[in-house]
């Protein structure tokens, strides 16, 4: 017995010509698969960069209020520089200072009548220096204010008595006699004044008995600071700022956020295609 297909011709063809184009669909669908694919990442991608955009702004407009704040604040946080500034200052000046008027007072006070002055220089440390000064050798060991006294007296118990009497100046420390002579006249003219004695213009011994000496008051307990000038306007103090100094630093902390958002936001939009 010989076996008979009852399948019409016209469908026998079918599930071969299906065979032939099934690879074709799969392509297909493949294909719209993967566009499907890409098009959610470019939806998702804008979605994210529209996203840190609107961070930008946010971070921006964050920044424009900060910014604004630390404006309204700046006067205070001047004034306040300006009083800091002016306090140091003023206290610089006072301890670079010396009390001239005091000592040149309490000298006029204590000095003897029949102690007569040629020369006083008052100097705060050693190394300034002044037109026609006493110049006594001594006054480099003093670091301080001290006074330096050249002058005659009748004698040398008198100038004994000169230096007990400047230890009564407030602040004298020490006292030193540097050099206290008498001449040695070999001759006089008709006024009585020097003619062969000391070659100093300013050498007061005009009689034998007369004393020139030079004497040094030291203050050595007065502390001065080296430094005259102004000192530098200090920082704004860190404790009581009126809110400027955590304002700036809300403002840079800003800053950076937008930077960093805008440059993710750069670096996920160059990842897409078409997107750059």
């Amino acid at each position: 017995m010989r076996p008979v297909n009852l399948i019409p011709p016209e469908e026998r063809r079918g599930p071969r010509q299906a065979a032939r184009t099934g690879p074709l669909s799969y392509l297909l669908v493949g294909a719209l698969i993967a566009a499907l694919l890409g098009v959610t990442a470019l939806v998702l991608t804008n979605n994210a960069i529209s996203d840190r955009k609107a961070e930008v702004t946010s971070l921006e407009q964050e920044e424009a209020a900060l910014a604004e704040e630390a404006a309204k604040l700046e006067p205070f946080t001047a004034f306040g520089t300006m009083e800091e500034a002016r306090t140091a200052t003023v206290t610089a000046l006072a301890k670079s200072r010396f009390d001239w008027e005091r000592v040149l007072r309490e000298l006029s006070l204590v000095l003897p009548e029949d102690v007569w002055l040629i020369n006083l220089t008052g100097t705060v440390n050693p190394q300034v220096e002044l037109e026609d000064a006493g110049a006594i050798p001594a006054r480099d060991d003093v670091s301080g204010p001290a006074l330096e006294i050249v002058g005659c007296a009748p004698g040398q118990e008198a100038v004994g008595r000169f230096i007990a009497a400047l230890h009564d100046i407030d602040g004298v420390t020490r006292v030193t006699a540097t050099k206290s002579e008498r001449p040695d006249l070999s001759s006089t003219d008709a006024l009585g004044t020097a003619s062969s004695g000391d070659e100093n213009d300013d050498d007061c011994r005009t009689r034998d008995f007369i004393a020139r000496f030079e004497i040094l008051a030291a203050f050595d307990e007065v502390q001065l600071d080296a430094a005259t000038s102004a000192p530098a306007a200090p920082p704004p103090p860190s404790g009581d700022d009126g809110g400027v100094v955590e304002a700036q630093q809300q403002q840079s902390e800003s800053r950076e956020n937008i930077a960093g958002a805008a440059e993710e936001g750069a670096e996920t939009a160059s990842s897409v295609p078409g997107g750059g």
